[in-house]
């Protein structure tokens, strides 16, 4: 997680976007941390900036989950719990989010624009 964390920065600092590090780290903490805790395989970490004139950072997190798990009925996390707000989070500080199927999982991503940072 570090790794993935430390390699976040230096690229958003090598693309000119150093003010979307904070969040950036945040939000792929949160969607890496849940494709490790919810599925049986790894994770894949991808980051884009799209070009001029609107840029924005997309990070896209893929698990190797070959198999959808049964279904859990939504909990909303309690007020003292200490798991539970990742996906909140990325709603509230993203300014676009989703989910994609892929062909063994799904992928989870949120994109951050730049000119607003």
């Amino acid at each position: 997680m570090a790794e993935t964390r430390r390699l976040l920065r230096e690229r958003l600092r090598q693309w000119g976007v150093p003010a979307l590090v904070d969040t950036t780290e945040l939000l792929a903490t949160e969607l890496l941390t849940n494709a490790l805790q919810h599925t049986r395989g790894g994770a894949v970490v991808t980051a884009t900036l799209s070009p001029h004139p609107r840029r924005r950072l997309r990070v896209e997190v893929r698990d190797g989950f070959a198999q959808p798990p049964a279904p859990r009925p939504a909990r909303r996390a309690g007020d003292h719990a200490t798991s539970g707000r990742g996906l909140m989070l990325v709603e509230a500080l993203a300014d676009d989010w989703g989910v994609r199927p892929c062909h063994a999982g799904k992928a989870v991503w949120f994109e951050l624009d730049t000119q607003a940072a």
